[in-house]
C-alpha cells in the first residue's frame, strides 16, 4: 500500500498515513535514566536533611556511657529525659521561653499587621521615612546592636526581665513582618475597604472585620517567624538573662557544656523537646497557608 505525507494527500482521497515511530519519546515524559537520577538525588537530599535530626533523636535514647558512640540501638533508655526533667530546671526554662515567645508572637503579629495595613492603605507624613527605618534596621547584625540595647534595657530596669527580652525580640521581628504584611495587604483589593466604609465601619473596624480574615496566610507566616525568632534566639537571651529561674532554653542549654566536658545525652533530649513546640507552630501555620491560599480572591 502506498503511503503519503500530509502535503501529498489529494483532497477527498482515502490513503493510509505513515504510522508514528514506535520509540518516539512523548512530550513531557522523562527518560528512564533521567527519572532514576532525579529519584536518587531526592533520596540523597532527604537523607542529608533528616540525618542530623535522627542522630540527635537516637543520641537522646542512648545511655550516657555511649553518648558519643555510633552504636545507636544498644541499651535504649529514657534516662536522659528523666534526668533532664527531674534533676535540672528544664521545665522552668521551658516555661520562660514559652512566655517570651508567646508574648513576642501575639504583640509582634498585632503591631506588624496594623503597621503594614496603615502603610498599605493610608498616606501620612513620614510614611516614606518609616518604611526606610523598617528596612534599615534589618541591616545591623546582633553583634552591633547587643551593646546599645543592653544599655537601654539597663537604664530602664528591664534586664533579667521577660518584658525586656520581649521588647528586644520585637525589634527583630516587627520590621521584617511589617514589610511582609504590607506586601500582602497590597494584594487585597481596596474595594473591600470602600465597602466597609459604605456599611459605616471605622477604619479599624474595616481592618479588624474585613481585612484580617482575608489576611490569614500572611498572619500565619508572620506568627511563625515571630515565634521562631524568640524561641531559638541565643545571643540576647544569654546576655540579658541570668539565674536559673530566669533563663530561657537558649541560656539553659549552655549549662550542659563547660570547660570540663559536655553532657551530650541530656542536651540531645532537651533538643528533641525544644523542637516540639516549633514543629507544632509550623504545622499550624502550614494548615492556614494551605486552606487560606485563595482567601483574598475576589471575583470581578
Amino acid at each position: 500500500m502506498t503511503t503519503y505525507t500530509d502535503a501529498q494527500v489529494p483532497p477527498g482521497s482515502k490513503v493510509a498515513m505513515a504510522p508514528a515511530a514506535p520509540n518516539a519519546p512523548l512530550r513531557g515524559r522523562r527518560s528512564p535514566l533521567a527519572s532514576v537520577g532525579l529519584h536518587v538525588t531526592l533520596v540523597v537530599a532527604s537523607v542529608i536533611a533528616v540525618f542530623p535530626v535522627l542522630w540527635v533523636l537516637l543520641t537522646s535514647l542512648k545511655p550516657p556511657a555511649y553518648a558519643t558512640s555510633t552504636d545507636f540501638f544498644k541499651d535504649t533508655t529514657f534516662v536522659n529525659y528523666t534526668n533532664l526533667l527531674n534533676d535540672t530546671p528544664f521545665l522552668t526554662w521551658f516555661g520562660n521561653s514559652l512566655l517570651v515567645a508567646g508574648l513576642t508572637t501575639v504583640v509582634g503579629v498585632f503591631v506588624a499587621a496594623t503597621t503594614g495595613y496603615a502603610v498599605s492603605r493610608f498616606r501620612f507624613p513620614g510614611k516614606r521615612g518609616l518604611m526606610w527605618t523598617l528596612l534599615i534596621t534589618q541591616m545591623f547584625p546582633v553583634a552591633v546592636l547587643i551593646v546599645p540595647i543592653y544599655n537601654i534595657m539597663s537604664s530602664m530596669g528591664l534586664l533579667n526581665q521577660p518584658v525586656g527580652l520581649v521588647i528586644t525580640y520585637l525589634t527583630i521581628a516587627v520590621p521584617f513582618c511589617a514589610w511582609m504584611m504590607k506586601g500582602f495587604f497590597d494584594t487585597i483589593p481596596r474595594e473591600i475597604d470602600e465597602s466597609g466604609q459604605v456599611d459605616g465601619l471605622t477604619p479599624f473596624g474595616t481592618f479588624w472585620r474585613l481585612i484580617l480574615p482575608l489576611a490569614k496566610p500572611g498572619i500565619a507566616v508572620t506568627a511563625f517567624y515571630s515565634f521562631v525568632t524568640a524561641w531559638g534566639e541565643v545571643a540576647y537571651a544569654s546576655a540579658f538573662m541570668v539565674g536559673d529561674e530566669n533563663l530561657t532554653l537558649a541560656g539553659g542549654l549552655q549549662k550542659f557544656v563547660n570547660q570540663y566536658g559536655a553532657q551530650w545525652g541530656p542536651m540531645a533530649a532537651a533538643s528533641v523537646l525544644i523542637a516540639i513546640p516549633a514543629a507544632l507552630v509550623f504545622l499550624f501555620a502550614q494548615r492556614h497557608l494551605v486552606t487560606g491560599v485563595s482567601a483574598g480572591a475576589v471575583k470581578g
